[in-house]
C-alpha cells in the first residue's frame, strides 16, 4: 500500500481518468469498516460488486457484496453520491460494511479487480480541490481537524473547513485586485486632468486600510497556529530540581520516575496535555552537570539538543540548594545552558518555594530578593511553585500562555505556518507598495509589490500555488482522505 502513496513533492493526479479506492477508516476491529470509490467507474463497480442494476443517489442500500465466484465477502450499506454533487465533485461510492482487517482488505482487493486503482495520502480532497468543491484552506482543515488536540482546536478546524478563513482571505483578495486596478488606471492614463490618482490620497488610504485588515487576519492566524501545533516546552535543569516532578503535575499522572536519588531521569521523556486551551509538547530531561557515567552523558547530550529545538524553555531550580550565595537564577541559566537564552524563550521556575512560605510576600506571589528584582528589570520572569503542594502551578500555565501570546478568540480560525509566512510576505510587499506610493510616486513599483502581494496572499486559498506545495500539503493525508 505505501508503494502507491505519492511523494511529497508530487501531488496526487486527479485527472479524473482512474477510478480510486480506499478504506476511509482505520484498520481494526469495529462495528464499520468504510471503503470508499471515487471516478467515473465507481457506479458500475458498485453495481458489479453487489448484483444490483441501480442505485438513488443519497439513499442508503442493503447489499451482499460478492466475489467473482459467488461467495459473499461481507453485507453492508451502499452510499451513491452522483458527481458533481458530491465531495470529491466525481461519481462517489460509499460501501459500509463491519469493520475488521480481513473483511475490508478482501473488499478493497476485490474493487481492484474490478478497476479501480489504489488512492494514494489525500488524493480524494486533491480531487475535491481540483475540481473546485474546496480551496486549498477547507482541505487542509480536514486534516486539521482529525488531528486536532484539543475542542478548541477541532472547532476551529471546522470553521475553517466551513470556508471562514477563506471568505477573510477572498475579501482581501478582492481589495488588492481593487487597487491595483486603480493604480494600473493612474499608469496607463497619467495625462488625466480631473484628477490625480497617485498623489489625491484615494490609493493611499485603501493600501492602509488593506495593511491594517492584513495585520488583523494574521494576528487571528497566529492564534490559529498556536491552536494547531501548540508548543514545545523543554524542562531544564540540575538534577534533583523538580523537572520530573512538575511534568507529572502538568499532566496529571504520574508519567516520569520521581526520586530523591539524582540521576535519575537520564534521557527525554515526552508528554503532550492541552492546558487552558493549549496544547503543550512537554520533554523532561536529565538534569544538567559534569558526570562520569556514560549513560548519563548521553542523556545530557540529549537534553542539550532538546534544548536548542525547544520553543520554551522553563528553567527549573530548587529555591532551598541551587543557587549559591550571591548568585541569581540567570547567573545559574547562563551557566545551564552555555548562554543566557532570549527572555521570550525562558521561563524560569523556582521550585519548593513552600519551604521558604515564610519569605514569601502574599502580595506579589514572589520570593523577594535582590536577584527577582534584577530578573524583572532584565526583561525576564520567574514563577514560583510547589510540585509538592501544587501550588502556584495555574499561575504557571497562565505565564506560559502570556510568554507566547496566546489568547484564542471564541471564533478563532485554524492556521498554519505557511499561511503565517503568506501572510508576512503580503504584508511586506504591501508595506513596499507604501513606501513607493508616498515616498517616490512610482506607479510601475507600486503595480509590481501589489501584484507580489497578490500572489502570496493567493497561496493561502490555491489561487496562486506550486505542484511542489500541493505534493507536501496533500502527501500528509491520510489512505481515504
Amino acid at each position: 500500500m505505501a508503494s502507491n502513496v505519492p511523494k511529497a513533492s508530487e501531488p496526487p493526479k486527479a485527472s479524473g481518468l482512474a477510478t480510486i479506492a480506499a478504506i476511509a477508516t482505520p484498520l481494526g476491529r469495529g462495528g464499520v469498516g468504510v471503503v470508499r470509490l471515487s471516478g467515473a467507474r465507481a457506479y458500475d463497480i458498485a453495481c458489479t460488486l453487489t448484483g444490483k442494476s441501480a442505485f438513488t443517489p443519497r439513499m442508503a442500500s442493503f447489499c451482499r457484496f460478492y466475489q467473482a465466484d459467488g461467495t459473499v465477502i461481507d453485507e453492508g450499506l451502499v452510499l451513491y453520491f452522483k458527481g458533481p454533487h458530491s465531495f470529491t465533485g466525481e461519481d462517489v461510492i460509499e460501501l459500509q460494511g463491519h469493520g475488521g482487517m480481513i473483511l475490508q482488505n478482501q473488499l478493497l482487493a476485490r474493487v481492484f479487480e474490478l478497476g479501480a486503482k489504489q488512492a494514494g495520502a489525500g488524493e480524494f480532497s486533491y480531487r475535491a480541490f481540483d475540481n473546485d468543491k474546496l480551496d486549498l484552506v477547507q482541505a487542509e482543515a480536514i486534516a486539521d481537524a482529525i488531528d486536532a488536540t484539543s475542542a478548541a482546536a477541532a472547532s476551529s478546524a471546522i470553521r475553517s473547513l466551513s470556508g471562514e478563513f477563506s471568505k477573510k482571505i477572498n475579501q482581501l483578495l478582492e481589495q488588492l485586485i481593487h487597487l491595483r486596478l486603480h493604480v494600473e488606471a493612474a499608469i496607463d492614463f497619467p495625462d488625466e486632468e480631473d484628477v490625480d490618482f497617485l498623489s489625491d490620497g484615494v490609493i493611499q488610504s485603501k493600501l492602509e486600510q488593506t495593511q491594517d485588515k492584513i495585520q488583523q487576519v494574521l494576528a487571528t492566524a497566529k492564534q490559529g497556529q498556536l491552536l494547531r501545533d501548540g508548543i514545545h516546552v523543554v524542562l531544564a535543569g540540575r538534577p534533583n530540581a523538580g523537572k520530573s516532578s512538575l511534568l507529572n503535575r502538568l499532566a496529571g499522572q504520574e508519567r516520569a520516575i520521581v526520586t530523591d536519588v539524582a540521576g535519575t531521569t537520564r534521557d527525554t521523556l515526552q508528554e503532550t496535555v492541552v492546558l487552558n486551551g493549549l496544547t503543550l509538547h512537554l520533554t523532561d530531561t536529565a538534569g544538567l552537570r559534569d558526570t562520569e557515567d556514560t549513560v548519563e552523558r548521553i542523556g545530557i547530550e540529549r537534553a542539550r539538543t532538546a534544548i536548542t529545538q525547544a520553543d520554551m524553555l522553563l528553567m527549573v531550580y530548587d529555591v532551598t540548594r541551587d543557587l549559591e550565595e550571591e548568585s541569581t537564577p540567570l547567573q545559574l541559566a547562563e551557566q545551564l545552558f552555555g548562554e543566557l537564552p532570549e527572555a521570550k524563550r525562558l521561563l524560569i521556575i523556582a521550585n519548593k518555594s513552600d519551604l521558604l512560605s515564610d519569605l514569601i510576600d502574599d502580595s506579589s506571589s514572589q520570593i523577594p530578593s535582590v536577584s527577582q528584582i534584577v530578573i524583572k528589570e532584565r526583561g525576564y520572569e520567574q514563577v514560583n511553585v510547589s510540585c509538592e503542594t501544587g501550588a502556584g502551578i495555574d499561575n504557571l500555565v497562565e505565564a506560559l500562555c502570556a510568554k507566547v501570546g496566546f489568547h484564542p478568540p471564541e471564533n478563532s480560525l485554524i492556521a498554519r505556518t505557511r499561511h503565517i509566512d503568506a501572510l508576512r510576505r503580503t504584508a511586506d510587499s504591501l508595506a513596499e507598495a507604501h513606501e513607493q506610493l508616498t515616498v517616490f510616486q512610482a506607479g510601475e513599483l507600486v503595480a509590481e509589490s501589489l501584484r507580489q502581494a497578490q500572489n502570496s496572499l493567493g497561496e493561502i486559498t490555491g489561487a496562486f500555488s506550486a505542484d511542489d506545495l500541493l505534493g507536501k500539503i496533500f502527501g500528509s493525508f491520510c489512505i481515504g482522505k
